[in-house]
């Protein structure tokens, strides 16, 4: 009986090419082991040789065992597993809609519950829903891109002003940074793309891509303007000249990211 139910393997398959042997597991079908009256149902040899079902030679009692105590760096806790599958697969729309319903379980007088998406409670005298898994590791990604984002910003602050020895012009240049936030979000729109730790790091090197083109304009008008040419003419040259540039070298960044556009680990998505 040990064996029908917990699909040990009983000998194995020897191939003399393989690394490892593969153990051949002797299993019922779920469907002939899923109740108590399928088990006692099972036949056993006696020893007058006959075939006997183990319903004529035990009897069969409910109790309840004990219960398995769980703890995680020293602290109790009570583990609640799921996954999402479906059109909604991010565990965001499962969290979000799980907030509500958790500020509506009416609780013990003196007792609250709090939730962690962070860390770990520390202490152990309140009820605590610390959202683990797959939603806490998004959160540490965007949090480490987040903080690399703002320090690619401080770093190229600091290389245009020893460039141009002028504090005002890196922030003129760097205004193009968050208008790009129009084509991403329309991007991913069009697309049907969720805005994964991929898109963030793509973010991040397109900041890099905008400041430059800021770079080449600014720096041709600078030029003229040094030379005598009103700051609007220059503006202007500075767009027709340095346009065709831009667009060949922002040109090379799409086209060699293109491959990887409907790639659909680069979009985040998972197969069950």
């Amino acid at each position: 009986m040990h064996l029908a139910l917990s699909d040990r393997p009983v000998t194995n398959l020897y191939d003399e090419d393989a690394v490892q042997q593969i153990g051949i597991v002797l299993a019922l079908d779920e469907k002939e082991k899923s109740t108590i009256q399928d088990i006692s149902q099972l036949k056993v040899t006696s020893n007058q040789g006959t075939m006997v079902p183990i319903a004529d030679l035990v009897e069969v009692s409910e109790s309840i065992s004990a219960k398995s105590i769980y703890r995680k760096n020293q602290k109790r806790v009570v583990y609640v597993m799921a996954d999402m599958a479906g059109e909604l697969e991010s565990p965001a729309y499962a969290i979000l809609g799980m907030e509500e319903k958790l500020k509506s379980i009416s609780m013990p007088e003196g007792y609250s519950i709090s939730e962690m998406y962070l860390g770990q409670p520390d202490f152990e005298d309140d009820y605590t829903v610390k959202w683990d898994g797959e939603w806490q590791i998004t959160l540490e990604v965007f949090r480490d891109l987040g903080i690399a984002f703002l320090g690619a910003i401080i770093l190229i602050y600091i290389l245009i002003v020893g460039w141009f020895q002028n504090f005002k012009a890196p922030i003129v240049m760097m205004v193009a940074i968050p208008l790009s936030l129009i084509g991403i979000i329309l991007g991913h729109w069009i697309m049907g793309a969720f805005f994964t730790a991929t898109s963030f790091i793509g973010m991040i090197a397109l900041a890099g891509i905008m400041v430059r083109n800021s770079v080449l304009l600014i720096d041709f008008i600078n030029l003229r303007t040094a030379e005598g040419v009103p700051l609007k003419q220059a503006a202007i040259e500075a767009g027709a000249v340095r346009t065709t540039p831009i667009l060949l070298t922002a040109g090379t960044v799409v086209i060699g990211a293109f491959v990887i556009l409907f790639d659909p680990i680069f979009q985040g998505w998972q197969y069950h």
